[in-house]
């Protein structure tokens, strides 16, 4: 069995690497034999796959550490302090974010470099290693897989669920975007194929680097939590979303101002409906939910397991998903979404723009979008008139094609592309 380098972080025990569990574990299937190259994992959790810790220096820990005296203030207001100024003030606003820009560049994790190409070539030249994958974020990944490419004559496959400079929610200021494009340029010009999750997304990526091979490549669920033998559901009329939300990007207003429609005029019974909320508590739900009169109805309850969250999934007659709001991002997939496919329980997403949601919902017929109040509160309606007079909402899902989200077809199709970049014939996995 071939080996490929995988240089990247673990969710949920690390943050951003969403894609290297289900590689790792569905790889083997394919011919490939993962690595994965990582950070040190709190809690040493055991894993499926076989891992490589390595320590490294947390540069933004030690910044803060000169700085912060106290958890009860921001990092922002004690900095302000410490040169004379408020928090508030322009001047000590400049002074916070140029240092943050200058502390975390290229990323909060570029203590990581030496020990990581240090440990990448260590597995490579002991191993055998024959290909490279690096999981962004961290974009430190692909420096440390860069540096290896050089050295070692590899192939290297970049993938990039989040874009680098390129990201719409950018979080650093314009004059270091320049840098970072600079720096992308640079680094993945040694990239032999490029990778990331939605067709809006690869255009970005195509328009920068013109002279790549990008490939999409969706999110997928773990095909071991498919619900194949659907789980009994609930007496009421459930409408269950398990994630986080945000201001203005990602609301359950239109969720909301539909329900109080529908149950003024009498359309729905109050006292045969439970919504439910599972991710952080946010005050401002609490008061959007005040707002529409639905506090009997809408509850929050905070986070939970993931076994937990699976199983609230899978009991509801119906799951929701209010999309990202955002016209100039349509290519994001939440988890949340192929989560759902798996439950196969149908889905109601809300938003006002068309993306990449609705596209996977009309491919999958495992639900469906709304972009209105008045369309929304239509979906509603006919959701609760069937469950009714049947006692369930029915999933109308195809199960092929909701399979073509998993974990194992999304490690098919890496291994395809790494099959092609190490000279083998191979066909996409689908």
């Amino acid at each position: 069995m071939k080996k490929v380098l995988i240089i990247g972080t673990i969710w949920p025990y690390q943050h951003g690497g969403v894609r290297v569990p289900g590689l790792a574990k569905y790889l083997p299937e394919f011919g490939w034999e993962p690595v994965v190259l990582t950070m040190p994992l709190p809690g040493k959790p055991r894993l499926e796959y076989r891992v490589v810790e390595t320590p490294f220096h947390d540069v933004l820990h030690f910044f803060i550490k000169r700085f912060v005296t106290t958890s009860e203030e921001s990092t922002e207001t004690q900095l302000a302090r410490k040169v004379g100024l408020t928090a508030n003030n322009p001047v000590s606003q400049f002074i916070f974010h140029f240092l943050r820009d200058i502390v975390t560049y290229p990323d909060i994790y570029r203590g990581w470099q030496a020990p990581g190409f240090k440990a990448g070539g260590g597995l490579i030249e002991k191993e055998g290693v024959k290909a490279i994958i690096s999981a962004s974020p961290p974009v430190m990944t692909n420096i440390i897989a860069r540096k290896l490419k050089e050295r070692y004559k590899i192939p290297w496959l970049g993938d990039f669920p989040h874009l680098w400079s390129q990201n719409n929610f950018y979080p650093y200021s314009e004059l270091r975007r320049k840098f970072d494009k600079r720096l992308e340029l640079k680094t993945l010009s040694q990239a032999d194929a490029l990778t990331t999750t939605a067709e809006p997304l690869a255009e970005k990526i195509r328009t920068l680097h013109q002279e790549k091979n990008v490939y999409v490549i969706t999110h997928g669920f773990d095909p071991e939590t498919e619900n194949t033998l659907p789980d009994r559901l609930t007496d009421k009329f459930t409408i269950t979303y398990t994630g986080g939300f945000a201001t203005v990007l990602r609301e359950p207003d239109m969720l909301l101002a539909a329900l109080q429609e529908l149950i003024a005029k009498g359309a729905i019974d109050p006292g045969r409906i439970e919504v439910r909320f599972y991710g952080t508590k946010e005050d401002w739900v609490n008061g959007q939910i005040e707002k529409y009169g639905l506090s009997g109805v809408v509850r929050q309850y905070g986070k939970v397991p993931m076994p937990e969250s699976l199983a609230r999934q899978r009991e509801s007659q119906l799951l929701f998903n209010p999309k990202w709001n955002d016209p100039q991002e349509p290519g994001i997939h939440s988890m949340k979404i192929l989560e759902y496919l798996a439950a196969r329980r149908p889905i109601l997403a809300t938003g006002r723009y068309h993306d990449v949601v609705d596209d996977l919902l009309e491919e999958t017929g495992a639900g469906v979008c709304t972009s209105s109040v008045e369309d929304t509160t239509k979906a509603l309606e006919k959701a609760y008139q069937e469950y009714l007079s049947r006692g369930q909402v029915a999933w109308h899902g195809d199960a092929v094609k909701t399979g073509y989200y998993s974990h194992r077809a999304m490690a098919g199709r890496f291994a395809a592309i790494l099959d092609q970049l190490i000279g083998h014939k191979s066909e996409v996995y689908r």
